[in-house]
């Protein structure tokens, strides 16, 4: 299982927009590669490249990383058991 906090909207988003890695990644000044890592879940963003985002496309950042339900209540339940 990947070990995401977020689930994101970022790919949907780049996507609907008609906007490439490339361009979105220049036009926030960090690397492609880190585009597409968080479009994948393989990384979680900081909460800098979060905010980034976020404003790029005009939402609230829980528009665009909604808590990931499922993990949020795994890793709470895990927690609560310790």
């Amino acid at each position: 299982m990947k070990d995401l906090i977020y689930s994101n909207r970022v790919y949907e988003l780049r996507k609907d927009h008609g906007i490439s890695q490339d361009k979105m990644a220049a036009d926030l000044d960090i690397s492609r590669r880190t585009i597409s890592k968080i479009e994948n879940g393989e990384q979680n963003p900081s909460l800098d490249i979060v905010y980034r985002i976020s404003a790029y496309f005009n939402l609230l950042i829980p528009e665009v990383f909604p808590l990931a339900k499922e993990i949020h209540l795994a890793s709470f339940e895990e927690y609560s058991e310790k």
